[in-house]
């Protein structure tokens, strides 16, 4: 097995594995997203089927929390599993620009409110994170996951809806930390449309 040193919050590793296509997410392009209320990080309830226009949410692993390490040692060695915070900022310091194509953005995690509240307010998000703790929209929309130990997770993607319907999947991500400037390429080369 690889050997990974600690690394800063900030940057990615060298050696990070790339995540490889398994066919997890074909099935989602022109899916109708299933009318569940998630609850955000504003602490409101938020229906991705309701909303007019184009969003964009990234689905993401998990966020680690200042101080903790991460789930497992082997973290950084999972295809997919490391960048969720850098993925994050991305959307974010890109957020006036999707703002301006009249895109909403939104993340995903089956992490907890409380957690992704936290890592809302740390990293200084313009937009909401979303909570579905039950997999309850995962499971309706039979998003990509893995099981890691007794963990159940999300794998990452992004999905493009257009009035509660996916109009356009990113997956696999990667590398996560430029991510968001990929989606906002795709975006502006659909503009009018």
């Amino acid at each position: 097995m690889t050997e990974f040193a600690p690394r800063s919050p900030s940057k990615l590793p060298d050696n990070l594995p790339v995540p490889v296509d398994d066919g997890q997410a074909a099935h989602l392009p022109g899916l109708t997203v299933p009318d569940i209320a998630l609850l955000s990080t504003n602490n409101d309830w938020v229906r991705l089927s309701r909303i007019k226009g184009r969003s964009v949410v990234f689905v993401y692993v998990r966020t680690r929390v200042p101080g903790q390490t991460a789930l497992y040692d082997y973290w950084d060695s999972i295809p997919g599993a490391a960048g969720c915070t850098l993925e994050s900022c991305g959307f974010r310091d890109h957020y006036l620009k999707f703002v301006a194509i009249d895109v909403c953005i939104f993340g995903i995690s089956s992490e907890s409110a409380s957690v992704q509240k936290q890592a809302a307010q740390r990293l200084n998000l313009p937009f909401p994170l979303l909570t579905d703790l039950d997999f309850e929209l995962d499971m309706a929309m039979k998003l990509p996951m893995f099981d890691l130990n007794e963990h159940t997770l999300l794998k990452r993607l992004t999905m493009v809806l257009k009035d509660g319907v996916v109009e356009h999947v990113f997956y696999p991500v990667f590398p996560p930390d430029t991510h968001a400037e990929e989606v906002l390429t795709w975006l502006k080369g659909k503009a009018g449309t």
